[in-house]
């Protein structure tokens, strides 16, 4: 079965928008179910003022409510952003089938980059993991956050 992932990345990169303009870190999250996007969500750490209000995290909270259960068995999420150690850890814990992501995180990335939590054969579920996709606009949108901070001080 073909899987548009340049669609739905598009759509999570709508969320990294919206966290932009909101002056948070602009990563957005997308949970695909069937072909259908069952939740959305970018950051809102600083507009929460919590620091567990990640795109990610914030996504898995609406699948689950949206499936009625904890397990979003036969999910995909999509992230702007390669996961974090805690995101990664609620992917696991979800059991999501697969992780789709746009751009490399070299200071927090557990999903290819300092480790590779998802694929860890010591836990007792694996998540398939695919890099790359939308990866200039992904990275861009977090270039021109960082700049503009720069510029601000």
């Amino acid at each position: 079965m073909f899987i548009n992932h340049d669609f739905f990345m598009k759509e999570a990169l709508a969320e990294a928008e919206k966290a932009f303009l909101k002056r948070e870190v602009p990563i957005g999250a997308i949970v695909v179910y069937d072909g259908n996007i069952i939740a959305r969500a970018h950051n809102l750490r600083e507009t929460q003022k919590d620091p567990t209000a990640h795109a990610e995290i914030l996504a898995i909270k609406e699948a689950s409510k949206t499936l009625g259960g904890w397990r979003l068995t036969g999910c995909s999420i999509y992230v702007t952003i390669e996961p974090c150690p805690m995101c990664a850890g609620a992917i696991l814990q979800a059991r999501i089938d697969r992780l789709i992501f746009g751009a490399f995180d070299p200071k927090a990335g557990v999903c290819g980059t300092l480790m590779n939590l998802l694929q860890d054969e010591r836990f007792n579920h694996r998540v398939e993991v695919v890099s790359g996709i939308l990866e200039k606009e992904c990275s861009e949108i977090m270039k021109k956050f960082f700049k503009g901070l720069r510029n601000a001080t």
